[in-house]
């Protein structure tokens, strides 16, 4: 069976400039702290975040913005992160503001493989500009059309040798939708355990879907 095991050092080597990175988590709970401060040292560039929130100027997605490092974000909303309410408004940094459940599901197309959805939410709205709308026996539909990244960052509660994942409370969040929505998938676990010990239908991300872990801080 492949090695999915990387350190932090590695993990870091697919990180480039313009890249576009989803990354899980709801005002920073579920978002995976190594790898965004390993995304953050490396020093990358321009990149398209697309997640829940901006969280805090200093948790979950937060400090990429603060510092400057991202170029455009796709989110539900901007968190509690002023410094984005204020990038956006110099036009330092594009904001796509998509509601919460439609951008979700933008991103379990993108997994799937769909060619988008149709959905009610956002029309009449500014939402609506410059998509496609489609009247269905009587109702105005919006296309929405899917998400993908090049890299996905998760944080799970446990995982095992080949990447099988289970989330704790609500860091479960966007993290299972998002790794199926990007060519390469990063795990941060807060703990590392044996194949065979995470009971199968227990397994909330299975490990097909998982390319490499990062080890626990404690390894």
């Amino acid at each position: 069976m492949k090695n999915k095991h990387i350190d932090i050092q590695q993990a870091a080597e697919y990180f480039r400039d313009g890249m576009t990175i989803m990354v899980g988590g709801f005002m920073g709970v579920g978002t995976p702290p190594r790898l965004v401060e390993a995304l953050l040292n490396s020093g990358v560039k321009d990149l398209t975040i697309i997640a829940n929130d901006t969280a805090f100027v200093d948790t979950g997605i937060g400090p990429l913005v603060v510092n400057g490092r991202v170029k455009k974000v796709i989110a539900s909303h901007i968190g509690t992160n002023p410094e984005t309410g204020r990038r956006m408004i110099a036009g330092e940094m594009e904001v796509e503001l998509v509601p919460q459940g439609t951008l979700i599901e933008r991103i379990r197309c993108g997994g799937a493989g769909l060619g988008g959805f149709l959905t009610p939410t956002g029309v009449g709205t500014v939402v609506e500009e410059g998509k496609q709308k489609l009247t269905i026996d009587g109702v105005e539909y919006l296309l929405e059309l899917p998400l993908r990244a090049d890299l996905a960052l998760i944080q799970s509660h446990i995982a095992d040798h080949q990447g099988n994942l289970v989330y704790e409370l609500t860091a479960r969040n966007f993290n299972p939708i998002i790794a199926l929505a990007a060519d390469v998938v990063i795990a941060e676990p807060d703990s590392l355990v044996a194949v065979g010990d995470i009971a199968p239908d227990h397994v909330m991300t299975p490990g097909a879907l998982i390319d490499h872990i990062v080890y626990p801080k404690e390894s």
